[in-house]
C-alpha cells in the first residue's frame, strides 16, 4: 500500500482543511471524512500503480525502486485484482458519506469518480497517462488544486478566489510533482524504453534542474507574507536544502531517501500553514 506515501496525499486535505475551518467554523465529520477518502484514493493509486508496472515489465530485475508485494511474488495477479477493486468500493463509500454529511452539492461526487479515474489510470489501462509524461500534470491537478480547494469547498461549501487559498493550492501541487519527479529520476534507467517521463525527455540535468524549480516555487508559494514565512517557510527550509542538495549528488537507488524526506517536509508545511491560518483566524485577540 506504500503508507509512506499517505502523508503526501493528506497534505494539501489538511491544508485547504484547516483553512476552510478557520473561515468558517469546525465541521469535524467532513474533516474526518475528506481525510478518509483521501487515503482510500492514495491506496487506490499505489495498487493500480503496482499492478500497472507488473503488467507492463517496468518493475523487473532492473529497477533501482523498493520491491512491492508482486514483484516478489507475495501477491497474485487476481489477489491484486481484488485489491483495487475494494479500494475503489472503499473510495466511493467514503466519498458518498463525505457529500451525504457535509452537505455539499452532489456534482462533488463527479469530481470523486474523474480522481477514481486518475487514481487507476496512471500506469494502468490501455492508455496510462504515466507512461506518456502526463503525470506531472495530473499529479499537479489532483495533489494540489483539487486537494486543497477540494477538501475546503466541502467543509466551507464555498471557493473564494483568495492568494492565502489559492497559493497553498499551487504549492501542494509543485512540491507533489516533486515527488513524482525525483521517483522518476531514480527509475530512468528501468523505465527507458517502457514509458517517456520528464526526466526521460529533458535528460538527468534537466530533471535536477526541474527538481530545484519546483521545490523553490512550491515554498515560494507558501510565504506570501511575512507571519507565513516565520512560523512555515523558516523551520521546513533547511529540510528542502537537504533534499535539494540530495538529489543533486545522489543516484539510482540512493535517490530513494530523498522521497520521505519530501514527503515528510511537504506535509508539515502544509500543517503549518493552515495551523497558522486557523489560529490566527479563531483567536479573540490579534497574536502578531
Amino acid at each position: 500500500m506504500r503508507l509512506r506515501t499517505l502523508p503526501l496525499s493528506l497534505a494539501g486535505v489538511v491544508c485547504g482543511g484547516l483553512l476552510a475551518q478557520g473561515e468558517h467554523g469546525d465541521n469535524g465529520w467532513a474533516f474526518a471524512l475528506v481525510l478518509l477518502t483521501a487515503c482510500a484514493l492514495q491506496v487506490l493509486s499505489n495498487l493500480s500503480n503496482e499492478m500497472g508496472d507488473h503488467l507492463s515489465g517496468v518493475d523487473g530485475d532492473g529497477r533501482e525502486g523498493p520491491n512491492y508485494s508482486m514483484t516478489d511474488g507475495g501477491l497474485t495477479d487476481k489477489q491484486m485484482w481484488g485489491a483495487i477493486n475494494g479500494m475503489v468500493v472503499a473510495c466511493c463509500v467514503f466519498g458518498l458519506l463525505m457529500v451525504l454529511l457535509s452537505g455539499c452539492p452532489w456534482w462533488v461526487l463527479l469530481l470523486g469518480a474523474a480522481a477514481i479515474w486518475a487514481a487507476t489510470h496512471y500506469t494502468l489501462g490501455k492508455k496510462p497517462y504515466g507512461y506518456i509524461g502526463l503525470g506531472d500534470l495530473f499529479v499537479f491537478i489532483f495533489f494540489g488544486l483539487v486537494s486543497v480547494l477540494g477538501s475546503y469547498f466541502v467543509i466551507a461549501h464555498t471557493l473564494p478566489f483568495k492568494i492565502w487559498l489559492w497559493a497553498p493550492a499551487v504549492g501542494v501541487g509543485l512540491l507533489s510533482v516533486a515527488v513524482l519527479n525525483v521517483n522518476n529520476i531514480r527509475d530512468m534507467q528501468s523505465d527507458e524504453g517502457i514509458r517517456k517521463t520528464i526526466p526521460l525527455r529533458i535528460g538527468e540535468r534537466g530533471a535536477r534542474i526541474y527538481q530545484t524549480a519546483l521545490v523553490v516555487l512550491g515554498v515560494a508559494c507558501f510565504g506570501w507574507c511575512e507571519e507565513n514565512v516565520a512560523f512555515c517557510v523558516l523551520p521546513t527550509a533547511p529540510f528542502f536544502l537537504w533534499h535539494i542538495i540530495g538529489v543533486w549528488r545522489r543516484k539510482g537507488r540512493q535517490l530513494d531517501k530523498m522521497l520521505p524526506l519530501l514527503v515528510i517536509t511537504t506535509f508539515v508545511l502544509c500543517f503549518l500553514y493552515g495551523e497558522t491560518f486557523y489560529i490566527e483566524s479563531t483567536c479573540p485577540y490579534p497574536i502578531w
